[in-house]
């Protein structure tokens, strides 16, 4: 019976994280997730992977990171101007900055939204902050990585007329940044908050267990009888059981 019952929790998550990549990948390739803006455009895109994050954990998260770059690498062939350029002129480069940046805002988004639970609960705020993250995190690791790779090319420097790295960036972001996050935070809270069944957790099903579904069991130790801890022992354990499970 476990063995049975683990196999129907593996094909539901990865039945949900299909469903949710479908979805990315229809977006991507549909006026749902571009909305062209001359040489740019702003996405949509992070909403799904920061819903899938939250509902489904920080594996998920990345997982659906990683589809998002994909989805950016295939424009790079011919759809989309300013990633064909960049392909044109670094590939690999180009390659590093559609899939990182996607696959660490997903995990980074779970992580975060599993650490503000427990510590505030199941409020509207969490999954806001959770899902104000996502397009943050995407808009700051890919920045970084497109000045990394393509900072000194000419073309970056054309567009960047002068200005140093951080009024380029600046400039570059703009009101697109800004509606994305604005964009990601509204509609993926109130989508992941009805959707996250972690809104009243189960028996068993606290914080710890989720987290440790990512990063492995953590170690029990037996306890020590008869042993007097030390001030900084005492502060230490203090420390931890803020984000030690609450089931082990």
């Amino acid at each position: 019976m476990p063995q049975s019952h683990e196999r129907h929790s593996s094909t539901g998550f990865l039945v949900r994280v299909a469903l949710l990549a479908a979805v990315i990948a229809v977006m991507a390739f549909t006026p749902l997730g571009y909305f062209r803006t001359g040489f740019l455009s702003i996405t949509l895109l992070p909403i799904p992977v920061v819903i899938g994050a939250i509902v489904l954990g920080p594996t998920a998260g990345a997982i659906l990171g990683a589809v998002f770059g994909v989805t950016s690498v295939i424009q790079c062939f011919g759809l989309e101007s300013f990633g064909t350029t960049l392909m044109g002129i670094n590939p690999v480069g180009t390659l590093i900055t559609c899939m990182i940046p996607r696959i660490l805002m997903g995990f980074l988004s779970g992580v975060l939204f599993l650490l503000l639970r427990r510590l505030f609960g199941s409020r509207f705020g969490v999954f806001a902050a959770a899902c104000l993250a996502g397009p943050l995190l995407n808009t700051l690791l890919f920045m970084t990585s497109l000045c990394v790779f393509f900072y000194h090319t000419d073309f970056i420097q054309g567009l960047a007329s002068g200005k140093n790295v951080l009024a380029f960036c600046v400039a570059f972001v703009g009101i697109n940044g800004v509606i994305e996050t604005a964009a990601c935070c509204l509609l993926g809270a109130a989508v992941s908050k009805a959707l996250c069944p972690f809104s009243r957790p189960a028996e068993g099903q606290g914080f710890g267990n989720l987290l440790c579904g990512c990063i492995g069991p953590l170690p029990v130790f037996p306890p020590r009888q008869g042993i007097r801890f030390s001030r900084q022992e005492k502060t230490a354990a203090a420390s931890a059981a803020v984000f030690l499970p609450e089931h082990l």
